[in-house]
């Protein structure tokens, strides 16, 4: 299984509003980070869909290691 770019070693903090839906970018290669825009395509790698349960700020992967992506878990600090 190929390995994810890291964006970032720190987690993006995104204002998100409820019910909306965002897609996370797996791979890392975005240049909209976190969200995708598409340069995973020829790739293994997919979009995480997302859908905010209420408005407000959270804190999407940015080093693409977390075991609970699309949200930072703390991977980064390992890396």
């Amino acid at each position: 299984m190929a390995e994810p770019t890291i964006a970032q070693k720190a987690p993006y903090g995104t204002p998100v509003e409820a019910g909306k839906t965002y897609h996370w970018c797996a791979c890392g290669k975005s240049a909209k980070q976190p969200f995708c825009d598409g340069s995973h395509k020829g790739s293994e790698f997919a979009p995480v869909a997302y859908t905010a349960d209420k408005t407000g700020d959270v804190w999407f992967c940015g080093c693409k290691a977390s075991k609970k992506s699309p949200m930072c878990d703390g991977s980064h600090k390992a890396l």
